[in-house]
């Protein structure tokens, strides 16, 4: 995978140097640290017309992607193993999603809120060397909610808004096939109380915008365990459960959208049926069955009989269903065992999606966000394009009824579906990413909108407030990142020399504001990482040659940052 470095702006510093600043800079874990309304711009609420809008009303479309590992026992996104998870971030940027959902499980953030050890972690600290303790390559790895942090820093610079998605009960790879959210090992006691942690946690920013509660209830009544939909305080309620995953979440982060998933079943109530009736009646067998059955977290059949109240915040509930293609499961509604039909668009609304979730987004009900929604498009795995068939007939619906979406999944080793990455995720699925792009928010001119009022999505986008405005410009100063580079690329940098200037120099002042801050040390790694792009003047270098050796290096930066953390007292050193 060639990624994109040419809009990342590189730190580059000694090894000396970077472990200095990782001991006196550490990522922040609290946004509540930055300037009081800078990350309070960008929270989204339901109108009366059924449509997400920002805080001025105007409409937005959440386009993005799944990216999964914090939930399967990696302490991190799977993949990280192989390749660098800033680059990764970027390179989802680039190509236009500006949501990511996570998926995690309720055991990893209450491993996070009660600070406890991880069992595992899998970072490759030679490809990911920001990713450790000392800041170089083959150094210690961070604790995973330190790594976290920082993916979430990578996601604010990039115009990345994040929903995180309560995958399963226990970190588990299989964790998606309990059916209910709670297990042996969590309660949902416990569900609610990581949820109540998490909201009140990043509850000072809008970089986490949303939080799906639980990934694809599902279930049947014979199986035992099965999720149900009514007005009932049952355990298993997952409506009840909703309503109550909801308010923990709102009642500290009242900004907050919340997806709320479909069940797997539901009975016929007008022929009979009840939470009792089997979804395959056996002494019945051959006669059609009593109970709507559908993909896991597919059916929101229930919102008709028993809506989600959320009460006083009910204008930030979203429904969100899954979808997928014949690939992952032979479905009846593609009629697959009729060799003289196959679906369309209207089929697939009149046999399923319509009874099933698409009457939501019809009758402006709420908003939907189609959670999961992919599958192969190579001739490998879908032999007879019925997949690449289905892919577009899905896309072009949500294009048409702007449903929301995140598609299924960055990650190229997801068993039944593959992912927009490939041979161990240095490769980028190109035919794949063509079937989605064009459901990415974009403009006519094709550059990706993000859902951040000043950042923009990626090398080719633009922000949210760009977008309303007219604008297009780039907002590069609003996009500054202080990251490392590999001991290789600091080897290929080349001092460069300062010029004679006058003597009134004000030492660390490199955007020549008058004081000396954070910013400045910002604006000395742009300069290094480009210097014909982010040019300095005479005046600007000779206040940034801070660190006692002659031209400005990312030892000067360093010593900034030291200077502005009150570890350095005065400049020059």
């Amino acid at each position: 995978m060639k990624f994109s470095v040419l809009k990342k702006i590189t730190a580059v510093l000694s090894a000396t140097a970077i472990t200095a600043l990782s001991a006196v800079c550490p990522v922040p874990n609290k946004a509540a640290d930055a300037a009081p309304d800078e990350y309070h711009d960008d929270w989204l609420h339901v109108n009366e017309n059924a449509e997400i809008v920002d805080m001025d009303g105007n409409p937005v479309w959440l386009t993005g992607c799944n990216w999964f590992g914090y939930n399967v026992g990696s302490q991190v996104f799977d993949g990280v193993w192989s390749v660098n998870m800033h680059d990764c971030l970027n390179l989802i940027a680039d190509h236009g999603f500006n949501l990511l959902r996570v998926p995690m499980s309720t055991q990893i953030l209450l491993q996070w809120k009660n600070n406890e050890p991880d069992p595992i972690i899998k970072v490759n600290e030679w490809k990911n060397p920001e990713l450790t303790v000392e800041g170089i390559a083959g150094g210690k790895v961070k604790y995973s909610f330190d790594i976290w942090n920082m993916a979430v820093n990578w996601c604010r610079e990039n115009g990345i808004k994040i929903m995180m998605d309560i995958h399963s009960p226990s970190t588990n790879a299989a964790g998606h096939q309990i059916p209910l959210w709670y297990d042996e090992n969590y309660s949902t006691e416990d569900w609610l109380e990581a949820l109540e942690w998490f909201c009140d946690y990043y509850k000072d920013d809008d970089t986490i915008i949303a939080i799906d509660l639980k990934n694809e209830p599902h279930g049947k009544p014979e199986e035992g365990k099965f999720a149900k939909w009514d007005n009932s305080t049952d355990l298993n309620n997952w409506k009840y459960a909703a309503e109550r995953g909801a308010n923990a979440c709102l009642s500290q982060n009242p900004n907050l959208l919340i997806m709320v998933e479909g069940t797997e079943c539901y009975p016929k109530f007008d022929e009979g049926a009840d939470w009792s009736t089997p979804s395959i009646d056996y002494a019945n067998y051959g006669k059609p069955s009593k109970v709507w059955g559908a993909w896991w977290g597919g059916n929101l059949r229930g919102v008709r009989d028993y809506p989600v109240d959320l009460g006083e915040y009910q204008s930030q509930l979203v429904y969100s269903p899954h979808d997928y293609g014949p690939e992952v499961h032979p479905q009846e509604w593609f009629y697959l065992k009729d060799d003289t039909k196959t679906f369309t668009r209207q089929t697939l609304l009149d046999d399923y999606w319509r009874g099933s979730w698409a009457y939501i987004a019809e009758e402006k009900i709420a908003p939907l966000l189609m959670g999961e929604w992919g599958g192969w498009v190579d001739e490998e795995h879908d032999k007879t394009g019925e997949n690449r068939h289905w892919l577009q007939e899905i896309r072009d619906y949500m294009i048409d009824m702007h449903i929301h979406h995140t598609f299924w999944c960055f990650n190229e080793n997801s068993s039944d579906t593959g992912g927009l990455v490939y041979d161990n995720f240095e490769k980028w699925d190109d035919v794949k990413y063509e079937f989605v792009k064009p459901a990415l928010w974009q403009t006519e001119d094709g550059k990706f909108i993000s859902l951040d009022h000043k950042i923009k999505i990626g090398a080719n986008g633009i922000s949210l407030g760009d977008y309303y405005s007219g604008s297009s410009s780039s907002n590069e100063e609003s996009k500054t990142t202080t990251t490392t580079t590999t001991t290789a690329e600091i080897a290929d940098v080349t001092t460069v020399e300062t010029e004679t200037v006058a003597d009134d120099i004000l030492y660390g002042d490199a955007n020549l504001d008058g004081k000396v801050s954070i910013s400045d040390a910002v604006r000395v790694l742009q300069y290094i990482a480009n210097a014909s792009k982010y040019s300095l003047e005479s005046q600007a270098l000779a206040n940034a040659d801070v660190d006692g050796s002659k031209g400005v290096t990312g030892k000067d930066a360093a010593v900034i940052q030291q200077y502005d953390a009150g570890v350095v007292k005065t400049l020059p050193l």
